[in-house]
């Protein structure tokens, strides 16, 4: 049974003044512990500004005033035990707002489950399991440190995989398929777009009503538990998208949930989202805060996740964020900063990684905000990591063009390396590039078929040899020819053909060297691991860097962004001797060409590029080429 303890006087305090960061161990609806003598549950929400509140359900029919709850001292919370009541009981909470005659009824906020939307009650759960992760848990602060490789792989539970007839899985059910795949396809993490409990199954998870109930659609807490634990076995760490920015305005949940604005802003220009019609929450608030930051440790806490990437930072930290002159309210020095909600996410990181040192938070955000990814000490947001949108957006944006016209856009390759230190970056392929008709990563290559292929290899390739961690798309390792749709199965069929099944070869096999060559993974965030060697070759449209892993260790990566081949092309390196062709875009395995250097060359004593010896390469056409000093 999970254990709880009533509110004592010191947890009130600490809540009201922002700063108690576990309330799911007393909020929300928990069982009776057996040593009490009795069964039932206990009640605990926080409605300040309600006359009255009372606990409905099937237990009592309903009823608003059979089993009412009784507020505690000034804190806003009432609390009450309901005999006899146990665990899968469907409950809701009957609040009467001061001055008004009827109750409307809400689902828990912080309740542990839900029913399958579009039902909308909360569930009694206890969430006791027995884990199986010791050796993940014990060691996991290695696996996803600054100097790991970490490669996400990012999924939507619902459309990874159905059954023949369109069913979605459990997750029981995707607990081992997913497990296998990817040890197999040699990703480092599953990132799981939001389970938390979400009415429209097509806001993907983003609109939140559940901060503490993963989503019943795919089943029980035990059956998510189960599933990180499985992906923990096979050495896979897991990440959970985590929505702190907004909240739908659905009537069962957290708007105006005691008949005021008590989560959100009551001023629209603060608390009205216009891209999403959703309502941003008051990060001034102190329960606000300590509500969201104990959502953020409850996952980390009893579901064993090992990051949370934050969704949405940037309409957080701005306040005229997608908003025209006169619809937002400028702060208390005039600014457009969000003083507020930055000193939430600070407290937030402070708090994350005091209480779990080795997880990691990432940080989705797409502006030049300054140190999101430095601590809070030297002034920053304290996230681990954050999502290089620059990149994603200056990448795809490049290799859409026709080959014919890049050599006047070379700068979108280059343009990151100004900046590539200031954070510790994620580069991310994610599912927000192939929805809404901006077609898949395949669909937006330029060419024929092979091209295309040849392209979407070479965006790859690209990935996986710049600075920075790993995250792709499910659906992008097989080459998908069109958008996404959350209401399908990826298409697996694809693989029967070589082209598709060469992609997914190839992917497997960058991970792979990814995870061999600490020379691609070491100095990810430090600029002594990278180098240029040509950046400004704009005129054949090719690009030449060399990573360095500190100790010795080099990797020598080759780009042609066009489909001529180029022989005898000269690239200098900083060691003499054989150099082994360790990965080649263009091989036949993957449905390339099979053009490149047979294996490897020898660096000559031929001075290019700064360096006194040189390699030279055959560039294979739209190929990516990586060398290394051959081992002793």
């Amino acid at each position: 049974m999970t254990p709880f303890t009533r509110l004592g006087g010191d947890d009130l305090h600490l809540f009201n003044e922002g700063s108690h960061h576990r309330l799911y161990r007393h909020l929300g609806a928990h069982l009776l512990p057996p040593d009490v003598g009795e069964d039932g549950t206990y009640f605990a929400v926080w409605a300040p500004n309600a006359a009255r509140v009372s606990v409905v359900g099937d237990f009592n029919a309903w009823s608003e005033d059979q089993h009412v709850l009784h507020p505690r001292a000034e804190s806003g919370i009432w609390e009450g035990v309901v005999p006899g009541v146990g665990h899968g009981a469907l409950y809701k909470y009957a609040i009467v707002p001061h001055g008004a005659d009827v109750a409307h009824h809400k689902a828990d906020p912080m309740a542990s489950f839900a029913e399958v939307p579009p039902r909308t009650a909360s569930v009694v759960w206890d969430l006791a399991y027995q884990w199986h992760d010791h050796a993940w848990m014990a060691t996991r602060g290695a696996h996803q440190a600054l100097t790991s490789p970490m490669s996400i792989y990012e999924v939507h539970l619902g459309s990874w995989r159905r059954t023949a007839d369109g069913r979605m899985l459990g997750y029981r059910e995707l607990a081992p398929l997913l497990a296998q795949y990817v040890r197999d396809m040699g990703f480092s993490h599953v990132e799981l777009m939001p389970l938390t409990e979400h009415p429209f199954y097509g806001s993907w998870g983003y609109q939140t009503t559940g901060y503490f109930a993963p989503t019943s659609r795919y089943g029980t807490p035990q059956e998510l538990m189960a599933l990180v634990d499985t992906l923990h076995q096979a050495g896979i760490g897991v990440i959970l998208d985590w929505v702190p920015s907004h909240f739908p305005g659905d009537e069962h949940g957290l708007v105006r949930f005691d008949g005021t604005h008590l989560y959100e802003h009551a001023d629209p220009r603060q608390g009205f989202q216009p891209d999403w019609t959703t309502h941003v929450f008051n990060f001034g608030r102190h329960e606000v805060r300590c509500f969201l930051i104990s959502s953020a440790l409850h996952w980390l806490e009893r579901y064993h996740v090992d990051a949370l990437r934050v969704d949405a930072v940037a309409s957080m930290l701005y306040l005229d964020y997608s908003r025209a002159a006169g619809q937002w309210v400028p702060n208390r020095h005039g600014g457009r900063e969000n003083l507020e909600a930055i000193e939430f996410l600070r407290a937030l990181n402070r708090e994350i990684y005091r209480s779990f040192p080795d997880v990691q938070t990432i940080a989705e955000e797409s502006t030049a905000w300054p140190m999101v990814s430095r601590p809070t000490y030297l002034g920053g947001l304290g996230f681990g990591l954050k999502w290089d949108m620059g990149w994603m957006h200056d990448t795809l944006r490049y290799l859409s063009l026709d080959p014919i016209h890049r050599a006047h856009h070379h700068d979108a390759l280059t343009f990151r390396m100004i900046y590539a230190w200031n954070e510790n970056f994620v580069l991310p392929l994610s599912h927000d590039e192939v929805v809404h008709g901006k077609g898949s990563l395949l669909g937006r290559m330029p060419g024929d078929d092979w091209q295309r292929f040849a392209n979407l290899r070479l965006l790859l390739c690209y990935l996986y040899a710049q600075p920075g961690k790993k995250l792709l798309f499910m659906g992008g390792e097989l080459a998908q020819p069109s958008d996404w749709d959350h209401e399908q199965s990826l298409p697996w069929h694809l693989l029967a053909q070589d082209a598709h099944a060469g992609v997914q070869r190839m992917v497997r096999d960058l991970n792979r060297l990814y995870r061999q060559r600490p020379a691609l993974h070491e100095q990810d965030t430090h600029e002594q691991g990278f180098s240029w060697v040509d950046a400004s070759d704009w005129q054949q449209s090719c690009l030449t860097f060399l990573r360095h892993d500190g100790a010795g260790g080099w990797v020598s990566c080759a780009f042609n962004f066009t489909p001529v081949p180029r022989h005898n092309y000269r690239v200098g390196v900083p060691v003499g001797g054989p150099w082994d062709e360790v990965f080649n875009s263009d091989a036949q395995d993957y449905g390339g060409s099979g053009q490149g250097n047979l294996g490897g060359t020898e660096a000559t004593p031929v001075t290019a590029h700064g360096h006194a010896r040189s390699l030279s390469l055959t560039l294979p056409p739209l190929g990516a080429v990586m060398l290394a000093p051959r081992a002793p």
